[in-house]
């Protein structure tokens, strides 16, 4: 896959992140999406080898859009200046736990989880944490996992969430709105040669926790 297309691509769109310059060079976003698409349909076979619960065939539905809905964002600039892929079961919009990968230059990153799940999922998997504690803390607690991800991203509530005890010892684990993993990475990252032989490297180690998750929400 051609990486540095893509990086070119996004570089340009960074300084010129308006409609008139992105329809000169649609051309351009169409080759890079193009290189995503296909880096991700050989990649998906390689990731379901190690996560069956992976039942997607098109790179299509695991890939974000590149154009921003910006009716509530005080940032108006009509694209995204990033590559995304979330692959989890059932597609990206299932609400499952999935592995996700982010490509923009000088903020790149591998994550995995679920970011911002409904109010019934997080209210599951907050229950699931409660019932099966250290199970949880095994798998995040873990040396390896911690060595990738040493905490999850994103924000917590001050105060014990409804309907669980305030006394919980380990209620801290019950307060993040999130239960989303990430780990940065560099542009050159995406360089290697093997990079698919690093990608499922680090979602081997993820593999544990969006499993834990996926029960949750069974």
């Amino acid at each position: 896959m051609d990486f540095e297309k893509i990086f070119h691509f996004l570089i340009d769109l960074q300084i010129n992140n308006n409609r008139n310059w992105f329809n000169d060079n649609k051309s351009r976003y169409e080759e890079a999406k193009d290189e995503f698409l296909y880096f991700l349909s050989d990649f998906l076979p390689q990731l379901k080898a190690i996560d069956p619960q992976i039942n997607i065939e098109d790179p299509k539905k695991c890939m974000f859009r590149i154009y921003k809905d910006v009716r509530f964002s005080k940032n108006k600039a009509p694209y995204k200046t990033n590559f995304g892929a979330y692959i989890a079961k059932d597609g990206r919009k299932s609400g499952n736990a999935g592995y996700y990968m982010h490509i923009e230059p000088d903020h790149c990153f591998i994550g995995g989880g679920i970011y911002k799940p409904d109010a019934q999922n997080l209210k599951a998997i907050r229950q699931h944490i409660y019932d099966h504690t250290e199970d949880f803390k095994n798998i995040i607690q873990n040396d390896q996992f911690q060595s990738y991800f040493p905490e999850i991203y994103g924000e917590k509530l001050k105060r014990a969430p409804r309907d669980f005890p305030n006394d919980f010892e380990d209620i801290e684990w019950l307060k993040h709105k999130s239960y989303a993993m990430i780990h940065p990475v560099e542009n050159e990252f995406w360089e290697q040669k093997d990079i698919e032989k690093h990608l499922l490297k680090i979602y081997k180690i993820l593999l544990p926790f969006n499993h834990f998750l996926n029960r949750a929400l069974e």
